[in-house]
């Protein structure tokens, strides 16, 4: 059941983004770009890919989409030469916005059939350990 749960939100999200030209990991990156960025000076591709889990060549790959996208930008880092820093465009800050609110407006009719969202939240960090 959870396999069939799991398939039917992640078809539902590509669903909400579709409109957007954004696949579901795009979309995550360029939350976590603007979740980052508002916690903290210079967000590097590393940054990125650690705080959401992921390989650091999918990040990569994903990235040069965005790029080509022109939803988000790449600046040599201060003071390591090896980084670049990672930014929102304004294209890609507006997209954002609006997938945001596609995606919260799927998940919250998807989300609202729980009888307890805060125990299956729980319940789903437990198994996560």
């Amino acid at each position: 059941m959870l396999w069939k749960v799991s398939n039917y939100w992640q078809r539902e999200i590509r669903k909400s983004l579709s409109g957007f030209d954004l696949t579901h990991t795009q979309f995550v990156v360029l939350a976590n770009i603007y979740f980052l960025g508002s916690a903290q000076k210079d967000v590097t591709q590393t940054d990125i890919a650690n705080h959401i889990g992921i390989d650091k060549m999918l990040t990569s790959n994903v990235l040069k989409g965005l790029l080509k996208k022109n939803l988000v930008g790449r600046t040599e880092h201060e003071t390591d030469t090896r980084a670049k820093v990672i930014s929102l465009t304004s294209t890609g800050e507006e997209v954002l916005k609006q997938a945001v609110q596609a995606v919260e407006d799927f998940d919250q009719s998807f989300f609202d059939k729980l009888a307890d969202q805060e125990t299956f939240n729980a319940e789903l960090l437990r198994l996560l350990g």
